[in-house]
């Protein structure tokens, strides 16, 4: 079915007035949050994207886009009647209003958990399958949930030591945008650095390093007066992420706007934070950019954890990534702002650390 439908068996535990009014009238456009007019059509809808690289996009699609693959979730991961399905993010949220819509029109008991501190989400946790970020995960761990079921795992890398943290569960990272959907799916043998290979139905090209891909789940444009980042060639979509393919797994560098010049030559953040992330004494972490005469710009690891730990992990980061992409310095944060998604808010940590 190309639309979106309420399962006649599918229960919801938690915010079930906006997914009523959402799904009133199968077919109808509809968008959960965001500013701007609700959109119009048969067959389509507005969601958001995580607001990472600015205020959160408005993202067009059709539900086919996304009907199609609760399908293939269908067969993969056993969602349907009787299944138990937890969203741990807001609906206003892309990775949250998937999971959340996958689950109703396959006749899911569906737990909507966003908005609830994570001590509490932990406690009220009872799903099959959980549909999270990395720090979602985090918080929850952090909170001393203990992990177990199926945890579909979106929105940005999962680091060796959250990793670690989840060992009670079965763990299936995929990659992908709020613009593409599904990209990569990692299933139980891949390598713990990649982050899959190719999602069913899906194509992937590489071209120049940037990742190009085809497939029936691809957003239609954006909506509002917005341009977006993601460009279109011949039905092949980009969003500016850098990667490599090695034996039929995508390894990801990162994305081509937060690439960094140091001393001529291109280091990505993303592949350095997610080293540092595995250290001991590192709950979060970010790498910035800081202006540098000689160099042009050098690296500064901005941590929150145990600051004991400072010269273990400036050190592990030289004999591990080299004198190049090592940070030169940390600067410590006891708190970490974030975007309504959980990702960190990156501009305003830049700010306050004067980066």
């Amino acid at each position: 079915m190309k639309v979106f439908q309420w399962h006649r068996e599918a229960r919801v535990l938690g915010a079930e007035a906006v997914l009523r009014a959402a799904l009133a009238v199968p077919g109808r456009a509809f968008r959960i949050g965001g500013m701007g007019p609700q959109p119009e059509g048969d067959g389509v809808f507005e969601t958001l994207t995580s607001g990472s690289s600015g205020s959160p996009r408005r993202i067009l699609r059709s539900m086919e886009s996304w009907t199609r693959s609760f399908a293939v979730n269908a067969g993969l991961f056993g969602i349907g009647p009787r299944a138990r399905v937890a969203v741990l993010g807001d609906l206003v949220q892309s990775l949250a209003l998937y999971g959340a819509l996958e689950g109703l029109h396959l006749g899911a008991e569906v737990q909507l958990l966003g908005g609830m501190r994570p001590d509490r989400q932990a406690k009220a946790l009872a799903a099959d399958v959980i549909y999270a970020t990395p720090a979602q995960l985090r918080l929850l761990v952090e909170a001393g949930w203990r992990a177990q079921g199926l945890i579909l795992v979106g929105g940005s890398k999962l680091d060796a030591g959250l990793r670690r943290a989840l060992a009670g569960a079965e763990l299936r990272e995929f990659y992908g945008a709020a613009e593409a959907s599904f990209i990569t799916l990692a299933g139980p043998d891949a390598p713990e650095a990649s982050v899959g290979q190719a999602y069913p139905g899906v194509e992937i090209e590489l071209r120049a390093g940037e990742i190009w891909v085809r497939s029936p789940y691809l957003f239609q444009g954006y909506a509002g007066a917005d341009p977006g980042g993601a460009r279109w060639d011949s039905g092949w979509l980009s969003v500016g992420e850098i990667g490599r393919i090695e034996a039929g797994y995508l390894y990801l560098s990162g994305r081509a706007g937060r690439m960094v010049t140091v001393a001529d030559q291109n280091v990505f953040p993303e592949e350095i934070e997610g080293f540092i992330a595995g250290l001991a004494g590192v709950a979060r972490v970010a790498v910035l950019p800081r202006q540098d005469a000689l160099r042009g710009s050098v690296l500064v690891a901005v941590i929150q954890g145990a600051r004991a730990e400072e010269a273990a992990i400036l050190a592990a980061c030289r004999a591990h990534l080299g004198a190049l992409k090592a940070p030169r310095a940390v600067i410590w944060r006891e708190d970490w702002p974030v975007l309504a998604s959980g990702k960190t808010d990156l501009r305003r940590l830049a700010a306050e650390c004067g980066l």
